[in-house]
């Protein structure tokens, strides 16, 4: 282990009990430090990118690159105004008194990261530890490893490294950090790890925030544009690394009656962005591995579901490429929808009527994202409130990620904790409230010997009641 876990969290607790972290100018300078990362090794982030993943130029600047460079660029901008206490209002209870939110860092934190966008997945929660004042453990995973050791080298570079550190390795590492006490862990990846973190942190009742999967649907109606929603589909599956991306679609839902018309829409656009042979697209990410490869052709392969391809199907295990695939009708007991398939393949699901598809979706788990197409106004009412998931997207796919304003995070089996721009400085910042009072308005009232007059008076104020309060002091 090039790192001992147990001495870097003990070096970590020490600088934050100095105080330093704390600090804006401290801050500041990580996440112009961090900035400069994603601006001056573009080329080298996205080579490593490449090495790991088959990633596109275009792809890996804008869902990971650019994504960091925005991130900072928000926290430098907003810092000064996230650190500051925030004022509140105070009631009788207390009165005279005044009162404010101060945020806090937790202290020591740590980011398990994943391998499908190991950049933004990895740097994103650092960037949200820093600038709520915490020292921080960057795991990347081990999956993506050009980029995992490109990181270790530059954040080793830029960053100060009493404060920030990368631990590199597998499951032993990865242990290893669990069994430390921390204050803040913050976990992306699958339900599975998800809830041996979770454990790991119950013993020492560290707060957890898990960013981790689930079968996202997308409902499909017929009142569409449907060369746009098939665009849309195909950007938010197949090119967002080709599916390896936890908002992914997973399943769509359509009526009977329009399934065909969604294929062939599909279909051509498809052939429009890959070309006929989209298994050599340069256009196309690859699968992670061998190993996610194999999980893929399982669900491929699978008898239920094996003469239902009517998009794609083709493979080669050589270059680890699968083609953009589409199943009509996959079973309910078939392995590819009782699975997340984390890949480019693209079960539709039809049903009689469209609103039956809001019925299925809540008999499942919910899901981290969830989207719908139709311009029926009540469709979309229904959709946003019944449906239950991390993040709902109105005629639209994974764009949701894209703004700042908006939390990023699951629900259930999908997750739970939040961040994105102010909700990342919320996620790693204590929020402590603060009353202050002087020395004058004190109130016998409070105080022993009770009396009925006493208790009448306190009812008074509680309940906001001014001429009870009047009349209790008065004795009436």
């Amino acid at each position: 282990m090039a790192v001992c876990v147990e001495t870097a969290a003990a070096e970590l607790r020490d600088v934050y009990n100095s105080g330093k972290t704390r600090a804006y100018e401290w801050r500041v300078s990580q996440l112009k430090a961090m900035l400069k990362i994603a601006i001056h090794h573009e080329k080298e982030i996205i080579e490593a990118l490449n090495s790991d993943l088959g990633k596109h130029e275009h792809e890996a600047f804008l869902h990971e690159i650019a994504a960091v460079r925005s991130a900072c660029r928000m926290a430098l901008k907003q810092l000064h105004r996230w650190m500051k206490p925030e004022k509140v209002k105070t009631s009788m209870t207390t009165f005279p008194s005044s009162a404010e939110i101060v945020s806090e860092p937790f202290g020591v934190t740590l980011v398990i990261s994943t391998w499908n966008y190991p950049i933004l997945l990895s740097l994103e929660p650092v960037i949200a530890a820093i600038s709520a004042g915490n020292t921080v453990v960057l795991k990347p995973s081990e999956v993506a490893s050009a980029t995992s050791s490109t990181m270790s080298k530059l954040l080793g570079q830029y960053m100060d490294v009493s404060a920030v550190k990368v631990v590199e390795g597998g499951i032993q590492e990865t242990s290893a950090l669990l069994e430390q006490k921390w204050d803040k862990i913050f976990y992306t990846g699958n339900s599975k790890v998800g809830r041996v973190v979770l454990a790991a942190a119950a013993k020492h009742l560290t707060p957890v925030i898990l960013e981790l999967g689930g079968k996202c649907p997308t409902i499909v109606d017929s009142d569409i544009n449907l060369t746009v929603a098939a665009r849309r589909i195909i950007s938010g599956k197949w090119g967002c690394n080709s599916g390896q991306t936890c908002v992914s679609p997973d399943y769509i839902i359509t009526t009977k009656g329009y399934a065909a018309k969604l294929v062939d829409a599909l279909s051509s656009e498809l052939e429009r962005f890959y070309g006929k042979d989209p298994v050599n697209s340069k256009d196309m990410s690859k699968i992670i591995n061998s190993r996610h490869f194999e999980r893929l052709s399982k669900l491929l392969d699978d008898e239920k579901v094996s003469g239902k391809i009517v998009i794609g199907g083709q493979r080669d295990e050589a270059n680890l490429k699968i083609a953009p695939t589409v199943i009509l009708d996959a079973p309910e007991d078939s392995l590819i929808m009782n699975e997340e398939i984390f890949g480019p393949l693209l079960p539709i699901i039809t049903v009689n009527n469209i609103k039956d598809g809001i019925n299925l979706i809540t008999s499942k788990e919910k899901p981290l994202a969830a989207y719908v197409f139709t311009n029926d106004k009540k469709l979309k009412e229904e959709f946003v409130q019944r449906v239950s998931a991390g993040g709902i997207g109105v005629n639209e796919v994974t764009l949701h990620l894209a703004e700042d304003t908006l939390p990023f995070g699951g629900v259930g089996e999908s997750g739970m904790g939040s961040y994105h721009g102010k909700f990342s400085f919320d996620a790693f910042s204590h929020k402590k409230p603060v009353l202050y009072r002087g020395f004058n308005g004190e109130i016998s009232a409070r105080y022993p010997p009770y009396t009925p007059r006493k208790l009448k008076f306190l009812k008074a104020v509680l309940s906001g009641d001014i001429i009870g309060i009047i009349r209790a002091l008065l004795g009436w």
